[in-house]
């Protein structure tokens, strides 16, 4: 691990750092000097941070900077950010963020969480949630906490997080701010492409600010890689695979080629890479239902960018998935900075 302190002290300030889904500025701020101190080129876009190096088109990699957190909504009441009616952009009821908002309701109870000024960051104070439930007539997760009572509607509240390493696992809010870490900590190693950091994924939307930006300058790929990380239900699945890739999602086929360019490296290197497609193809299957294979971001933009924009993902391998205990093995993320360096030739 002593090869990646510079890896774990970005990821440590980043976790620390509050981004709830729709009030992301104050953490693109963080990032986007992080950045400029290496004296990568920054430009900052409605929901999008763009990074580039001093060679652009030499790649183009997409991690998501927002996380799952609430929004106060009236008096001392507060709602999954995520969920509710500003953010519903892309909930059709079968996603797989949805279903797992079913089996979330207890996981949050005796947290704490802190209040946040959305666009400074500047701390408004701790509290500790005591109870959530489904309200059926909204729709969404319902919290009560102890210690906001005097915060306004449209205040943003997060996880209070830190980094936990034991036993070579690394644990805390991670989806997707270990990714985020990833593509900075790529920049130290000498990346000299273009990065996406986007807004609002949780609430299905990120996808639309990175589009923009192809259009925006006319620019095509069919290598857009992006990174995430990727739910299994226990360790024991988790570690049957070092990094995660996929065929497709729920919306269409990835890039062929440059999924096989990705599981070649794979091979080459000795790494243990599993289909996520597949994976949940074969547990319908076993189960005898009809689940959504997920959609993602970049399923999104292939949709919606008629044949301009393609590419692939590489996923990290979590348990504990949209919680403050969401775990990766320090060794996949070895891997995919390993992969990440044989394609990028760092």
């Amino acid at each position: 691990m002593q090869r990646f302190e510079t890896f774990l002290d970005i990821l440590k300030q980043l976790i620390r750092t509050p981004s709830v889904v729709g009030y992301e500025h104050s953490f693109f701020l963080t990032v986007k000097r992080e950045l400029e101190e290496l004296g990568v080129g920054v430009s900052y876009y409605e929901g999008l941070l763009v990074a580039q190096g001093d060679d652009p088109d030499s790649g183009f990699i997409s991690a998501h900077c927002d996380r799952h957190g609430l929004i106060c909504t009236g008096p001392n009441e507060f709602q999954y950010a995520a969920f509710i009616a500003q953010n519903r952009a892309d909930l059709s009821g079968d996603s797989v963020s949805e279903e797992l908002l079913y089996d979330i309701t207890d996981r949050f109870n005796e947290a704490l969480v802190q209040a946040y000024e959305p666009y400074s960051g500047y701390y408004l104070g701790l509290g500790e949630i005591k109870n959530s439930f489904i309200c059926q007539k909204r729709g969404n997760l319902v919290f009560e906490i102890a210690g906001l009572e005097h915060l306004l509607p449209n205040t943003p509240v997060a996880f209070m997080d830190r980094l936990r390493i034991k036993d070579g696992f690394l644990s805390a809010q991670l989806d997707n701010v270990i990714c985020v870490a990833i593509l900075i900590y790529l920049y130290h190693l000498g990346y000299r492409g273009t990065a996406f950091f986007s807004a609002g994924e949780e609430a299905g939307k990120s996808w639309r600010f990175i589009l923009e930006w192809f259009k925006r300058f006319d620019i095509s790929t069919e290598e857009l890689l992006v990174l995430d990380t990727s739910p299994y239900p226990d360790i024991a699945e988790m570690v049957k695979q070092d990094v995660v890739l996929r065929n497709r999602d729920a919306h269409g086929e990835f890039n062929k080629m440059f999924t096989q360019k990705l599981a070649a490296i794979c091979k080459e290197r000795g790494v243990r890479s599993g289909f996520k497609d597949r994976y949940l193809q074969a547990q319908n299957k076993r189960l005898g239902v009809q689940r959504s294979i997920g959609r993602t971001e970049l399923g999104r933009i292939i949709q919606n960018g008629a044949g301009s924009v393609q590419g692939t993902t590489l996923q990290l391998p979590t348990i504990g998935y949209h919680t403050a205990e969401e775990t990766a093995s320090f060794e996949s993320v070895e891997k995919v900075v390993g992969i990440l360096r044989g394609l990028y030739r760092i």
